[in-house]
């Protein structure tokens, strides 16, 4: 892979509750280079999402404490950033995806109001004059880049009124909005039906590729990484177990972990992603 525009490096955090402190990261590393899709899998409790929540600053510290490691994006250390400096950049340069709208969006705001706040924020960060006009305006054209047959009408309504896919695409409109160079993919599409999950999973490939993003998914499920990304780190109790492309990992799986999170994938014809059940075992 080339230069990362992200990377993780020795990545340790633990919690502490009631006196009692569990290690949750163990060492980990990580690297996204620019306009890659990148995967970070495993099931849950493996690490995955306070990963995630590390390189985003989403942490409660306490009860959360990062004993060690670094984190860089564009060459700047994140964990040596004021708090101030890593809000700014939180949102604008790198955005965040989250797995299900009905807790990430205001039932009582239009969409538009939620996106037209978003993006004022985003420009006052950025130092970039906007008028009220304009913003209404880019709130229109983000909502037809991901894919919305009437923008206006999506933007007047609250997010009761849309459907489950529509307020998918509205998160994903919502990341687009500052125009980031890395999105991080929490889950998106898990609660949707499959026919849909699989449409909003090429809406956010598509966008990627378009657009020269970065794209780093989090996700239990090895058939999407399959399907929208070409590397693959799994994780298990808090260590990156195996790394490799998307293509050699499903063909010869060196861990006993990735083969068990494979043989896990359902498939019509029986057997598994890479081979057939006994091969699994």
């Amino acid at each position: 892979m080339s230069d990362p525009l992200l990377s993780v490096r020795d990545l340790w955090v633990s919690f502490t509750t009631y006196s009692q402190t569990s290690q949750v990261l163990k060492g980990v590393d990580l690297d996204v280079p620019a306009r890659s899709q990148i995967a970070l899998v495993g099931e849950s409790g493996s690490g995955k999402s306070v990963t995630m929540k590390a390189i985003m600053g989403l942490l409660r510290t306490p009860p959360a404490r990062i004993s060690r490691g670094q984190i860089f994006y564009d060459g700047r250390d994140l964990l040596a950033m004021s708090e101030r400096d890593r809000v700014a950049l939180r949102g604008t340069a790198m955005s965040m995806i989250f797995q299900d709208p009905m807790t990430s969006l205001n039932p009582v705001f239009t969409v538009g109001d939620q996106l037209g706040t978003i993006l004022k924020y985003a420009d006052r960060r950025l130092k970039r004059p906007r008028g009220r006009a304009e913003r209404i305006a880019r709130v229109h054209e983000v909502l037809g880049q991901v894919r919305m047959r009437d923008p206006e009408r999506v933007a007047r309504s609250y997010p009761i009124q849309l459907s489950g896919g529509m307020r998918q695409r509205v998160l994903i409109a919502m990341a687009l909005l500052s125009e980031p160079k890395l999105l991080i993919a929490d889950e998106p599409g898990t609660a949707l039906d499959v026919t849909t999950q699989a449409q909003i999973l090429k809406l956010l490939k598509d966008l990627v590729v378009e657009r020269g993003l970065a794209l780093l998914m989090i996700t239990h499920n090895l058939g999407v990484v399959r399907e929208t990304c070409s590397h693959v780190y799994v994780m298990n109790q808090g260590v990156v177990v195996e790394q490799g492309s998307t293509a050699d990992l499903f063909a010869a799986p060196r861990e006993e972990y990735t083969r068990s999170l494979i043989a896990a994938v359902p498939r019509l014809t029986g057997g598994t992603r890479y081979g057939t059940r006994e091969a699994a075992r």
